[in-house]
C-alpha cells in the first residue's frame, strides 16, 4: 500500500549525529472530553480511536484483546523541554530526569497509553483510559498481552505515594 508523503509528519532532531525520521498517521483520537480535563478523568474517560479507512484490514483480530497499547503524537506539547524536573510539578518530590518520568515533556511528543477496548465498530475501536486530547494523531497500536504484562515491579518511592493517594497532584 502506498500514503501519501503529504501525510508524513516529519520531526527534525537537534544535531546532525541524530537521524531524522518519518512516521505516518493510522488515525485520530475522537473525544467529547476537554483538553483541560483529560488527566484528571483518565480512569474513566471514553475515546474513540478512528482508524483511516486505508487501515481498516490492519485491525483484523484487534477484537480478540481486552487491552492496547496506543502510541501517539502529543502535538500540543509547546515551549521547551527541560531534561529533568519535578514530577507533576511538585517541588517537594525529588528532582528527575524525564527519562524517568511519564509526562507529556520528554525530547520526543510521543505518548504511550495501555487502554481497555470496549468496543469496536468498522473502523472505530471505543478505549477506556486514553489520556490524548481530540485531535491527536494515533501513530501506531499494539496488543497488550502476557509478553507485556508483569505483575512485579519496581518503582521510586513517591510513584508508590502516588499510587496509594492519587487524589494529591
Amino acid at each position: 500500500m502506498m500514503v501519501h508523503p503529504a501525510n508524513w509528519i516529519v520531526m527534525e532532531t537537534q544535531s546532525q549525529e541524530q537521524r531524522s525520521f518519518s512516521v505516518i498517521p493510522i488515525g485520530r483520537v475522537e473525544t467529547q472530553v476537554p483538553d483541560r480535563e483529560i488527566s484528571s478523568s483518565r480512569s474513566q474517560l471514553l475515546s474513540d480511536i478512528v482508524i483511516f479507512p486505508e487501515y481498516e484490514s490492519a485491525l483484523r483480530g484487534i477484537d480478540d484483546y481486552s487491552h492496547l497499547m496506543v502510541l501517539f503524537l502529543m502535538d500540543r506539547v509547546e515551549g521547551e523541554i527541560a531534561l529533568e524536573g519535578y514530577p507533576r510539578g511538585d517541588p517537594t518530590l525529588p528532582l528527575t530526569g524525564v527519562l524517568a518520568m511519564r509526562g507529556r515533556r520528554h525530547p520526543n511528543p510521543i505518548g504511550l497509553a495501555v487502554v481497555d477496548l470496549v468496543a469496536r465498530t468498522g473502523c472505530s475501536l471505543l478505549v477506556r483510559r486514553l489520556d490524548a486530547y481530540h485531535g491527536t494523531p494515533v501513530l501506531d497500536i499494539k496488543p497488550y498481552d502476557f509478553y507485556d504484562a508483569y505483575g512485579d515491579i519496581r518503582v521510586p518511592a513517591w510513584v508508590r505515594a502516588k499510587q496509594l493517594n492519587p487524589g494529591n497532584p
